[in-house]
Formats: structure tokens, C-alpha cells, sequence
């Protein structure tokens, strides 16, 4: 059972409104919980958040049960965790000892009592149980309540927007891929998924000896490794005999293997039903078999038959294997395991648009990306401008976006195209060339906040991770508008103080 939040006001408790945070402070986490405040104290704003909430959390199940985390807290730590770029035991203690976090999370206590208290685990459930789909509904509010003060600000009755777009690989966090090291983790987790099934006392043939199989197999993968990276004379002869070694252990542990799960297939029909967590286990199991046959075939094929391997037969993680090798050519990075997002900001810094590519490129996502942002706000901020570069460009993206812009910058590689030949020397067109480049800046900002890798695991969890990284970037950039009003109101109440004196 779950429920809105609803702060208990008791003695002894603040609520969320009065926390007091230093507004003057330069850490990055004052600005988001300033952003979450505003939020939660703004009631337009709130209401809709936990409407959305709401309908993806609670939807029709049953108001029996025991009382999980509310929807307030899960808001606030998953942003939380992204805009620090820290991992759940770092999230895990923030939440138990920080105390202005505890303040917007609305459990801190102003008197010496013992407030509550957060698990681990509790963390890790909850957080997750947000999809990609809904933080970008919640991101579309912030947005909107973003504009809406800055609206206020300038007396603008619309903001003409100029937007900016571009992509960045988000990076997976594994290890860089060799047909040698996947070979070794493959064999490495089936005879640890072996041994997992031994210690639950399901007897398995010949494995009695399990850590010394693991033992020989991690020597041969040494032994080869070391001759692929230090070279030397005889190169080849001695690749060639050391992955031979490794490859004929290999075998043999995979038709161990292959009898293991056949052993485990039958106990499970015969002598007793596997719990879940075995069920699982054994799922993993034919899935690291599926690895080790398949990297035993292409280690054969490239090192000892010389053949080259087609890129779509190749699997850059037995751990991740959505994650798709990225080469773009940047300084320090020449290759980049992970994924490309598609982002798109404006000229107030709001992220207006988050997507994953999968298997595609940025020039067929163009026309996409351009009719979603003339839909969503081409009737209340009126968009004025949309910029990419070079990899987007397409000549149906360019028709596409002539009849929704009134000003597109979409260069060709190469020789210019009619377009950028026709408005050389229109300034408006030249402003918002140059002022692409600002992009960057937005993008490395999320990369500091928690976008340089993704540490959750499976595309989903990734496609999560980016949508709350980017849900985190627009909360602090609230935050920092709302601090900035706030500076200014405390300076003028200051000033009347003095004049009143004098």
C-alpha cells in the first residue's frame, strides 16, 4: 500500500516549506533541493507531479498491505542520486545523516529525537520502480514551471524558444570487450553458477573440484592474455598454442556444463522444485552456457583460423548485451561502450527532450525529434529556432523542419546546401549557428550529474537512468532560478531595514 505524501505535522517535525537551506552555498546539491521544494510548495505543480505518480505506482492495486515509501520520497532520492553522481551507499547514508535532505524528504526532526530511518534495500526497490515513460511526464512539468517563472521574470507573455540539439554516448559501465577476457567471463560464471547449486546441495557430476576448474581456466586466460598484450618473438606461434590450451579447457568445461543442466532440468522434475532465486540461477546458467559456446566458436574463428568477424555477430558484454559499440572520434575517447541520447535544450537551459538510440543513427531520429518539440510547444512558447550539426542533416529532415521553424540550422557535410547557401548574411540565422555550440556545455553538465556512465543494469535500467538524469538536470536549473529570486528578495528587505534605520 502507498499513498501521497502527507508530512505528519507533529511536534518536533519541519515542514518541507520552512527547511532553510544556504542559499549562498556552491555545492551541487543545495540547488536541486531548492528545485524540490519549489516544487512541492508550488500546488499546481504538485498536484499534477503525484497525479502522474500515482497512476504509475499505486494505478488500481488493492490499499491493503504494509505502508511502502511515498511517492514524495522516491521523487526525491532518485533525483537526488543522479545530480551527486554517487551510488546507492553513498545515497543510502546522505538520506540517514544530511539534514536538510532529510528536511525536503519531510522526516527530519528539530528536537533530539530519533527520526526515521532508511534501508539499503529499501533504496534500491523503490527508486526503481519509476519507468522511462513517466519521468519524462514529470520532466515536461518541471519544464513548464520553469517557464513559467522565468515568464514572470521577464514579463513575457511567451519565450520563443531557441533550441538546441545534439547526442553523447552515456557510457555502460563494463570493462573494454576482447574475445579473450568475454571467453574467460563466460567460463568464469557458469563454474560460480555450478558452484551456487552445489552449496544449495544439489549433487552435480564431476564437479566436486569446482574452485580448481575456476583456477585452471583463469591460468590458461592469464597465460594467453599476457602473450596477446606484450607480443614479442614468435608472436603468432605462441598465441596460437596458448589459446589452443584455452580453448581445449573451455571445451571441456562446457560439456560439463551441458550435463550440469541437464542434471538440474531432471532434480527439478524428479527430486524436488527449485525455489525462485534457483529458477533464476538456472536461467543465468543457460544464458553463460549460450556465451561460452558462442565465444569459444569466435576466439577458433579470429585468433586460430584468422577470420574476421562481422560486427553484428559480436557481443561487447555477457553482462549487457544491449550495449553497442560508439566510435565518434573525440579526443581521449576514441571508442565508447554504451548507448547515443538524443537531448534537446533551450536557451534558459531546461532539457526539453531525453531519448536512448538503439541500432540507429542521429540522422533518422531528426524529423522525430523536431515534430515532438513543435507539438509540445510550438503553441505555448512559440518556437522560435531549432540547431544541429553535421550528423543530423537529411534532405526530407530539412523539408520537414522549413514548414515548423522559422529559423533551421541543419548544415550539410560537405558542400553547403541551398539552404545555408540562401541565408548567408542573415544575421538572426548566424546568431543561432553560433549559439549551437552552447549545447556542449548542457551536455557535460549531465555527464557530471550522473550521466558519464550508467551503473544499472539491463536496457531498461539504462533508459531509466537517463531519464532521471535528466529529470535531476531541469530540478537544479529550477532551483537555481527560484535561489536567484530569492537572493534578490533577501537583498531588498535588507535595504529597507537599513533606510528604515537611517
Amino acid at each position: 500500500m502507498r499513498k501521497y505524501f502527507q508530512q505528519q505535522l507533529e511536534f518536533g517535525i519541519t515542514p518541507i516549506h520552512e527547511v532553510k537551506l544556504d542559499l549562498k552555498s556552491r555545492h551541487s546539491l543545495v540547488p536541486i533541493l531548492r528545485g524540490l521544494q519549489y516544487v512541492f510548495e508550488t500546488a499546481s505543480i504538485n498536484k499534477e507531479v503525484f497525479k502522474i505518480l500515482d497512476e504509475k505506482i499505486i494505478g488500481d492495486k488493492k490499499k491493503t498491505g504494509r505502508p511502502g515509501m511515498d511517492l514524495w520520497e522516491i521523487l526525491v532520492l532518485g533525483t537526488v542520486k543522479l545530480n551527486l553522481n554517487i551510488d546507492y551507499d553513498a545515497l543510502h547514508d546522505l538520506t540517514n545523516e544530511h539534514n536538510a535532505l532529510r528536511g525536503i524528504l519531510g522526516i527530519q526532526r528539530s528536537d533530539f529525537r530519533e527520526g526515521r530511518k532508511y534501508s539499503l534495500q529499501s533504496l534500491k526497490d523503490n527508486i526503481g520502480l519509476l519507468d522511462e515513460q513517466t519521468i519524462y511526464e514529470i520532466v515536461e512539468l518541471i519544464v513548464k514551471g520553469g517557464h513559467e517563472l522565468i515568464k514572470k521574470k521577464e514579463g513575457k507573455a511567451c519565450l520563443n524558444l531557441k533550441i538546441r540539439a545534439d547526442s553523447f554516448v552515456v557510457e555502460s559501465n563494463i570493462h573494454f570487450p576482447t574475445d579473450i577476457n568475454l571467453l574467460w567471463d563466460s567460463v568464469r560464471k557458469c563454474i560460480e553458477t555450478i558452484g551456487y547449486f552445489r552449496r544449495q546441495n544439489l549433487r552435480l557430476t564431476s564437479w566436486r573440484e569446482w574452485k580448481d576448474w575456476r583456477k585452471k581456466a583463469k591460468s590458461k586466460y592469464r597465460c594467453a592474455s599476457e602473450v596477446h598484450r606484450k607480443k614479442g618473438a614468435n608472436y603468432k606461434e605462441r598465441l596460437s598454442a596458448s589459446v589452443s590450451s584455452y580453448i581445449e579447457l573451455c571445451k571441456t568445461i562446457s560439456l560439463k556444463v551441458k550435463l550440469s543442466i541437464s542434471e538440474l532440468s531432471v532434480a527439478q522434475s524428479v527430486v524436488r522444485e527449485l525455489s525462485k532465486l534457483e529458477e533464476k540461477k538456472l536461467k543465468e546458467l543457460l544464458w553463460y552456457y549460450e556465451m561460452l559456446e558462442k565465444h569459444i566458436d569466435l576466439v577458433n574463428r579470429r585468433i586460430l583460423l584468422g577470420q574476421t568477424i562481422p560486427h553484428s555477430e559480436k557481443i561487447f558484454s555477457i553482462f549487457e548485451p544491449h550495449v553497442e559499440w560508439n566510435s565518434k572520434g573525440k579526443a581521449g575517447a576514441s571508442v565508447e561502450l554504451g548507448h547515443n541520447v538524443l537531448v534537446g535544450f533551450d536557451q534558459y537551459r531546461f532539457a526539453l527532450y531525453g531519448e536512448v538510440y538503439e541500432k540507429t543513427v542521429d540522422k533518422t531520429r531528426t524529423i522525430a525529434i523536431g515534430k515532438t518539440l513543435h507539438e509540445k510547444y510550438g503553441n505555448e512558447e512559440k518556437v522560435y529556432s531549432i540547431s544541429f550539426d553535421k550528423n543530423f542533416f537529411s534532405y526530407p529532415a530539412e523539408e520537414n523542419l522549413a514548414k515548423q521553424f522559422k529559423i533551421y540550422v541543419l548544415p550539410k557535410a560537405g558542400r553547403k546546401s541551398k539552404h545555408e547557401l540562401s541565408q548567408i548574411g542573415n544575421e538572426e540565422y548566424e546568431q543561432v549557428k553560433k549559439g549551437h555550440a552552447q549545447v556542449e556545455g548542457n551536455i557535460n553538465e549531465l555527464e557530471q550529474h550522473g550521466l558519464g556512465i550508467c551503473r544499472d543494469k539491463g536496457i531498461h535500467g539504462f533508459k531509466r537512468v537517463v531519464a532521471y538524469g535528466i529529470l535531476s538536470h531541469n530540478l537544479t536549473n529550477l532551483g537555481r532560478l527560484v535561489i536567484t529570486a530569492d537572493l534578490k528578495k533577501i537583498k531588498r528587505m535588507k535595504n529597507r531595514k537599513i533606510r528604515k534605520i537611517a
